[in-house]
């Protein structure tokens, strides 16, 4: 069978997809839904459970079950089920074997390959992560792809002779992202994507619940440790009052006791949207810098955006889909159902690889999601520091893309260099996530500046080639990193996983208003686009190097230069970060 699916693999909900003449169409799991909950648990018999099941028995049993792991993909966090411990890769494998068994069950035969997609904003090992959960639960995975790219296809699906710019707005159970997707000529074009991988709807039902429980006088995390089938109960009921105040003015909250039992004459509180609008405020205020990162990096303003699409459960609620239009000027809509979108889209990815005929003419572009670069060293004062991030390949530039730079030796008669290779948005390396190495050798002994190139090249598979060419011999060295090679779990491990499932430091400032203003300035150059950040770095070279130097006036001078930039380019001033009155 040549039937490749497509899957959102979600933080609280997962769903899987196909491709038919009349477009995409979801699978229906074996209760008859078209979402499985992203929970698994095992029983007292040592059963494993998946989905709605496993939410059931996470009320009353947490301790046997697992959720929202999606969160911790491409980490060493792990959650003991029952007795046993369980990677996110090893959970996430659940859940995908649990969505191939309903695609099987439709087909009625094998399923092995796969688009399954990703937050955005995933980074290098969490994208190597949920490659990993494919492999252990026997698919081979055929692209990683972007939530909103997902979402942007499935909308563009029908409409490929409209030219249009439209703005993916995806904030599920667990997660955030925003693109900027232009349509044209049966062209899928993404701009630019930007989001956060903890930030959903999982945080407004927690934010509610301690909420419940502070009036109680508990808190959050004592009770979560001394009374959890409390706190497991009180997280259901609250997912539910929030629902409800999405088309509600106020709702009532039961508050279960200690053993998490509801009883008849047992305390309860009533909670106004408006009461759970105040709550979430802080949360919500996260969703306004990928906001602004994607259209600074798109450089468009938000007049140039034909319309905002809605995806994901959580923007069900009315006061995410008001703050989206106070921030963008303009109303967001959802014309597809916002928690199948995302699967519809997966499935036509899915289609293009299968060459089917409704999807041959589509032609579908991305972005880098993260700066690729790789760490040198600058020369402040009369001191050289190692640790800084050069970036090669920028964040939101269209892939493929091969793109080089020119590293030199530092001393004399130096024969090697050792290429060390990051991901991320931060100025010094320690903030980055390092993907591999390549040492150069042959350089001739010469006095120092000897010069190499050093070329990137990212395909859309997410691999990434580092060819590094010694200009005075032109003698080449390369090096392959992709979602495979470097971190995350080894083939033995994927192996054994398979095999198991189925049975089943900062440089000290002198005082503390240095140390803000260069926190501060940190913090804003990632959320600049690559032409405004060399003129910050530059800055920020000048600042460190008068601190360095402990000149006096040059530390002002460059203070001035560096706050007046910073007041200019701060989020805290810019207009998506004003609220209408």
């Amino acid at each position: 069978m040549n039937q490749i699916i497509g899957i959102d693999l979600g933080t609280t909900n997962s769903a899987v997809a196909y491709m038919t003449d009349d477009g995409p169409q979801l699978i229906p799991n074996a209760l008859g839904s078209n979402l499985t909950p992203s929970v698994v648990g095992i029983d007292e018999d040592g059963r494993v459970l998946v989905g709605s099941a496993a939410r059931e028995l996470r009320v009353l049993h947490p301790d046997r079950c697992a959720s929202v792991f999606k969160r911790y993909m491409g980490t060493d966090w792990t959650a003991k089920i029952a007795g046993k411990e369980f990677t996110p890769e090893e959970l996430s494998s659940l859940v995908l074997r649990s969505l191939k068994a309903d695609a099987e069950a439709f087909f009625k035969g094998e399923i092995t390959r796969a688009v399954i997609t990703v937050p955005a904003y995933f980074n290098d090992q969490q994208r190597k992560a949920t490659m990993a959960a494919g492999k252990i639960a026997g698919l081979y995975v055929e692209r990683i792809l972007n939530e909103p790219t997902a979402a942007a296809i499935a909308y563009g699906f029908h409409r490929q002779d409209e030219e249009k710019s439209l703005l993916i707005f995806d904030l599920g159970g667990g997660t955030f992202d925003v693109s900027l997707v232009d349509l044209f000529d049966g062209t899928l074009e993404v701009k630019a994507s930007s989001g956060e991988s903890i930030l959903g709807g999982e945080d407004f039902t927690r934010t509610l619940a301690g909420r419940v429980l502070e009036r109680h006088g508990l808190s959050f995390e004592k009770a979560e440790m001394s009374s959890p089938l409390m706190v497991s109960r009180l997280l259901r009921l609250c997912e539910g009052a929030k629902v409800r105040l999405s088309r509600e003015e106020s709702t009532i909250i039961r508050m279960p006791n200690k053993n998490g039992d509801l009883e008849e004459d047992g305390k309860q509180i009533t909670v106004t949207r408006r009461e759970m609008e105040e709550w979430i405020g802080h949360i919500l205020n996260r969703i306004e810098l990928p906001v602004r990162r994607v259209l600074n990096d798109a450089k468009v303003t938000k007049d140039e955006i034909d319309e905002v699409i809605l995806v994901g459960g959580a923007t069900r609620m009315p006061v995410v889909a008001d703050r989206v239009t106070k921030l963008l000027g303009k109303p967001p809509h959802c014309r597809l159902n916002p928690d199948e979108v995302v699967a519809m889209g997966a499935a036509v990815q899915a289609g293009l690889f299968a060459k089917h005929q409704s999807v041959d003419e589509m032609v579908v572009t991305d972005v880098a999601p993260f700066t690729l670069g790789i760490e040198i060293s600058k020369q402040l004062g009369s001191e050289r520091r190692s640790g800084y991030f050069m970036p090669i390949i920028s964040r939101n530039t269209t892939i493929p893309i091969s793109r080089s730079d020119i590293v030199t030796t530092l001393a004399p008669n130096q024969t090697t260099i050792m290429l060390k290779v990051y991901q991320g948005e931060s100025r010094k390396v320690e903030d980055n996530l390092l993907l591999g190495k390549l040492e150069v050798k042959g350089i001739p002994p010469a006095a120092a500046g000897q010069e190499v190139e050093v070329r990137f090249t990212y395909d859309l598979n997410g691999v990434l080639e580092v060819e590094a060419t010694v200009i005075a011999t032109k003698k080449k060295m390369s090096t392959v990193i992709t979602r495979h090679a470097k971190g995350g779990m080894t083939p033995q491990e994927i192996q054994q996983a398979q095999k198991d499932m189925e049975r089943l430091k900062a440089h000290p400032r002198e005082d503390s208003a240095n140390r803000f203003l260069l926190r501060r300035a940190e913090r804003v150059y990632q959320e600049l686009s690559s032409d405004d950040r060399q003129f910050l770095s530059r800055l920020m070279d000048g600042f460190e190097e008068a601190l360095s130097m402990q000149d006096a006036i040059a530390i002002e001078s460059n203070r001035e230069a560096l706050e007046s930039f910073l007041d200019r380019m701060d989020p805290n001033i810019d207009d998506l970060n004003q609220e209408n009155e």
